[in-house]
């Protein structure tokens, strides 16, 4: 991917960003994660977007932005400019692209699992389509024996074998033996790293690893940022949200990154299955993370019995609690549209309003007994697909219209039932009741490699 930034990528970084290389703004003067979140959602009502706070009339933008962030505050920020081009040419020279939430690019795992938690700004370097491809999660400790480092390198040559990307977390120990045997066996590999992106990725080893699209890194903290507690905690959601399934081979006990990254998915988010290592000698914290729900895993020996594991069935995903979804919403339809998600036009164009806002209510909805106000037309048919039959006069019949139409986006590539519940903010009973009608109408097939739900193509001679 070219790293030109996007007008409201560009405000973003401004806002949030250390900018590191240019040695420039104290992290206090910053807003935080929470504080951008509460100005994204103001200019949103006012019915703006953060690339508006860079054009001529800022003026009167950060005048209206006073009662959420400190207009000098805001000033101050956004008069960095200057340091910004200086990083901006840095990243460019390492190949370092930079995503925002309000771009089409962002992967849509993140928006569509993470929601208003999905970091505002992503950095890394590598082919982006690999954020996509799911795969297996592996984590662990850092201080582990030999006898663990082999058996993890062993999973990752078995994810290789299978074409299934593994993702981990790039920290010594479990991630980065998961990522080696992986990437030898030749398989794909995605790593979300918690600090020293750019170091990282100017380790020749990697450049190549890079250039190949075998390898992709990313990570929601400035590429020159070091290790921070904190930050590598937090970015443990990210490696369970790109993923299918997970393994967790070792972890200590109520405590460290690999047990509140385990605990958060098993209590909370639930987004993947968590296996727990079942060879070999156990410990406490595997123990806990059993009487917590988690899986003993299967030990497969082949790319058959690896391929069952990504069968088992995902607990009913719970996303993070979100507003304002835009089921109706016409934005482009490789990616599905977060709850926060203000309709757009096509990706070519500009947003008329922000996409990357987190409202407290949600906007105004169509009104289901209003039909002409939700029709099908408000999402056209993906090229290729069946022309979906006009909808009844029933409100039911109008709704399902508009259901069949923003599924169709969806499905472009194929998705799992939880993964279309998960982007829909609906029950996996509902999604799934919705995917089959589809399915029984022929707009859609289940297919087992990948496995999923896809738009049905036409055939030549059909």
């Amino acid at each position: 991917m070219t790293p030109v930034l996007s007008p409201n990528t560009q405000a973003i970084l401004l806002l949030t960003a250390p900018l590191i290389a240019g040695r420039g703004t104290a992290s206090s003067d910053l807003l935080s994660p929470g504080e951008y979140k509460r100005l994204a959602r103001h200019l949103r009502e006012i019915q703006r977007q953060p690339a508006d706070l860079l054009s001529p009339d800022t003026a009167e933008i950060l005048r209206a932005c006073q009662p959420v962030i400190d207009e000098s505050r805001l000033q101050k920020l956004l008069g960095r400019g200057f340091l910004l081009s200086q990083v901006i040419e840095r990243w460019q020279a390492r190949a370092i692209w930079v995503v925002s939430r309000a771009d089409a690019e962002y992967p849509r795992r993140l928006k569509a699992r993470l929601r208003e938690d999905a970091p505002a700004v992503l950095f890394g370097c590598g082919d982006m389509a690999l954020l996509e491809t799911g795969g297996l999660a592996v984590v662990g400790s850092r201080h582990v024996d030999d006898a663990l480092i082999d058996y993890t390198m062993s999973i990752g040559r078995l994810a290789a074998r299978a074409g299934k990307t593994l993702v981990s977390g790039g920290a010594k120990g479990i991630d980065q033996a998961a990522m080696r045997g992986a990437l030898e066996g030749g398989g794909k590999v995605c790593g979300v790293l918690a600090d020293s992106l750019e170091k990282t990725t100017m380790n020749r080893e990697h450049r190549n690893l890079l250039l190949d699209g075998q390898l992709v890194l990313i990570s929601p903290y400035d590429p020159s940022a070091g290790f921070n507690v904190g930050n590598a905690m937090q970015r443990n959601k990210l490696i369970y949200a790109l993923a299918d399934t997970s393994l967790v081979v070792s972890s200590d006990l109520n405590k460290g990154g690999t047990w509140a990254g385990a605990v958060e998915q098993l209590d909370k988010l639930k987004f993947v299955p968590v296996f727990i290592r079942s060879t070999g000698e156990s410990s406490a914290g595997l123990d806990g993370l059993r009487k917590k729900g988690a899986l003993p895993w299967p030990n497969p020996q082949d790319v058959d019995s690896f391929e069952d594991v990504f069968n088992v069935a995902m607990p009913t995903p719970t996303a993070s609690p979100q507003v304002g979804f835009a089921l109706f919403s016409n934005e482009e339809p490789t990616a599905p549209v977060p709850r926060d998600a203000a309709p757009t036009p096509q990706a070519e164009s500009e947003p008329l309003a922000p996409v990357d806002v987190v409202s407290d209510a949600p906007p105004p909805a169509p009104a289901l007994e209003e039909p002409p106000s939700v029709t099908p037309e408000a999402v056209p048919p993906l090229d290729g697909a069946e022309e979906p039959p006009q909808p009844e006069s029933t409100p039911a019949e109008v709704l399902f219209a508009a259901v069949r139409a923003a599924i169709q986006q969806l499905l472009r590539t194929p998705m799992k039932d939880a993964e279309v519940a998960a982007a829909l903010d609906v029950s996996n009973a509902q999604a799934k009741a919705w995917l089959q009608r589809l399915v029984d109408e022929g707009v859609l097939e289940k297919q087992k490699k990948p496995a999923g739900y896809v738009v049905k193509q036409k055939r030549l001679f059909e």
